[in-house]
């Protein structure tokens, strides 16, 4: 399928490379780019020969700079609820995608692009990335799910504080409050995500999903995250994954897991 504002390329190992595609908005997140990421992502859910995700962003600078301004300026209260439920959905969808999804953060990662980060379930930042939250600067508060998702991520007072200042912080500060994975260089930032995605493709991808599941199930206000665990935990047990990597490990030898 084309896209207008994603470049969207597979690999041989499965990995999906989707690049946000306005470098001249500075990969500003609009209506029509948050159709496209939903989009792409149900082709993500639908294609078993997609293992695994990167998320970034067109150019030098930016992976994404946040919302389209001009979009968010014409919002009134009716219709600014629903502009932030559907982006909500499209986040929800990439926070509980059953196979691994990274975020490589290639620049400015604020407002609407920090959220997009943060629904990835890992970041790799390179050394120029910056963060924040900074909506109060337009009379607003973050609406892709940033008030809940840096939270977990950060802690309430560190959240509250970058939330209610709006400032932008560094990749360092990023990486000390647990917001980033790991720093590497611009040039190496494709690639140490890649090879983070090779560690992960190698385990059971039917575990990697369920574990997914279970630390999303953890901040549900609708569920028990123990209850879900030990679901999850039980349905492990039936399946051929686990029958390999328990008999791998008893024969001292690779798995080779199948996903079922």
């Amino acid at each position: 399928m084309d896209y207008k504002n994603l470049l969207v390329e597979t690999d041989e190992l499965g990995i999906c490379t989707v690049m946000i595609n306005r470098e001249n908005k500075m990969n500003a997140l609009n209506i029509e780019t948050m159709q496209e990421i939903k989009l792409v992502f149900q082709h993500i859910y639908d294609t078993a020969s997609i293992k695994g995700v990167i998320i970034t962003g067109k150019g030098l600078k930016s992976f994404v700079a946040g919302a389209d301004i001009e979009e968010i300026a014409k919002l009134n209260p009716v219709n600014g609820r629903k502009f932030s439920e559907n982006g909500q959905e499209v986040f929800d969808i990439i926070e509980n995608c059953p196979k691994p999804v990274i975020a490589a953060v290639n620049g400015f990662a604020l407002g609407g692009g920090c959220e997009l980060a943060m629904a990835c379930h890992l970041r790799i930042a390179s050394e120029n990335a910056k963060f924040g939250q900074p909506e109060v600067n337009l009379g607003i508060i973050p609406g892709y799910g940033g008030t809940q998702r840096l939270v977990q991520l950060a802690g309430k007072g560190k959240a509250l504080e970058i939330m209610m200042t709006g400032e932008i912080i560094n990749v360092q500060e990023a990486h000390r409050i647990g917001l980033v994975n790991h720093i590497t260089t611009f040039e190496n930032l494709l690639f140490a995500c890649q090879e983070l995605l090779k560690k992960i493709l190698a385990k059971s991808p039917m575990a990697v999903a369920k574990a997914v599941e279970c630390v999303v199930a953890h901040y549900s206000h609708d569920k028990n995250g123990y209850q879900v665990e030990a679901n999850l935990f039980g349905n492990c047990c039936g399946t051929e994954d686990f029958t390999e990597g328990t008999a791998a490990f008893l024969e001292k030898r690779k798995p080779k897991f199948g996903g079922e």
